[in-house]
């Protein structure tokens, strides 16, 4: 459908996914499965019971494995020559020193934590020749047909981007470079259960997925205009 010579360019593309729960997963295998062959996986979770209503990687079986390695074999079934950068590290302060987000063709922000997701957002487009997408929030969110795409300036109704923006206010100001999104503006009550006093976000599996395949788009797409334009 898209031709050999986008293939042969998705083929070459580098792509660093941060953040592998139930929109990172579904990014990544959605990407190998186009062509993609040259990708890094960053996430330092295991995998857990409350985890397989969502993430492709989460099974009972998978139950206890670090969650790049369970994903990283998933994909190299579908492709083993895919080559694989797996890293179960927190993207932090502490940690970012260890990664060369220049190297990169597309950075793929599918981080829940505030502090690491800000920091990626502003080092990814600090790299000029980085093009970020951000998953904005996709917890309690149960229409898929609500969802949407832009600049993160044009995003409304969506908490973790009201956060986001609090946070750069404080740390600097918004980025001035734009950046695309995959958002949803509905609203949900929360009905999940309570953890030590704090009130977790519930999510449904349908629509982490459809965020996480949405950003695979994105890059496909950006993939197929870049080689047809000669970029």
């Amino acid at each position: 459908m898209l031709g050999m010579d986008v293939f042969e360019a998705l083929s070459r593309t580098r792509i660093a996914i941060f953040g592998l729960g139930g929109v990172g997963s579904w990014c990544a295998e959605a990407l190998v499965r186009s062509g993609v062959r040259q990708m890094m996986l960053v996430d330092a979770d295991r995998v857990c019971a409350t985890n397989v209503n969502r993430q492709l990687m989460a099974t009972c079986k998978t139950v206890g494995q670090v969650k790049v390695v369970a994903l990283a074999e998933r994909l190299r079934e579908i492709n083993p020559d895919v080559e694989l950068d797996v890293r179960q590290r927190f993207y932090d302060v502490a940690t970012s020193a260890e990664f060369d987000l220049s190297r990169q063709d597309y950075v793929i922000d599918a981080i829940d934590s505030l502090d690491s997701k800000a920091l990626l957002i502003r080092n990814a487009l600090a790299a000029p020749s980085v093009t970020l997408f951000s998953s904005m929030g996709a917890a309690l969110k149960m229409d898929p047909f609500l969802m949407r795409k832009s600049a993160f300036t044009k995003v409304e109704g969506d908490g973790l981007a009201r956060a986001l923006r609090q946070r750069f206010r404080k740390t600097g100001g918004i980025p001035e470079r734009p950046f695309t999104c995959v958002w949803s503006p509905e609203r949900r009550e929360n009905k999940g259960i309570s953890e030590g006093g704090a009130r977790i976000n519930g999510s449904i599996a349908h629509t982490t997925a459809s965020f996480g395949l949405a950003l695979a788009g994105l890059v496909v797409a950006d993939v197929e205009r870049r080689a047809k334009s000669g970029m």
